[in-house]
């Protein structure tokens, strides 16, 4: 038991619960970070304006819904070309 706290916390691991994938998918995350696979040179954090319902589906899908819709939009441009759009 670490004696400095005020509140009974112990220094043996044996002494908390496992915790489960369940538990870890209910867990709420404080504060900003850095996926693993995102670094400054492959993403750029931008404002952009979606209608409503697009953002919703996505958004239905799971936390990782900016991704998916990353995904999505690569895919998009793999099979559209833009040099007649505008």
């Amino acid at each position: 038991m670490n004696k400095n706290s005020i509140f009974p916390i112990s220094d043996d691991f044996d002494d908390y619960p496992e915790i489960s994938f369940m538990d870890m998918s209910r867990a709420v995350h404080r504060g900003h970070f850095v996926e693993q696979n995102k670094t400054s040179e492959n993403f750029e954090a931008a404002t952009v304006n979606f209608d409503l319902d697009v953002l919703n589906t996505f958004r239905a899908t799971g936390t990782d819904w900016q991704h998916k819709m990353n995904v999505a939009l690569k895919q998009w441009l793999q099979e559209h070309s833009l040099a007649h759009s505008v």
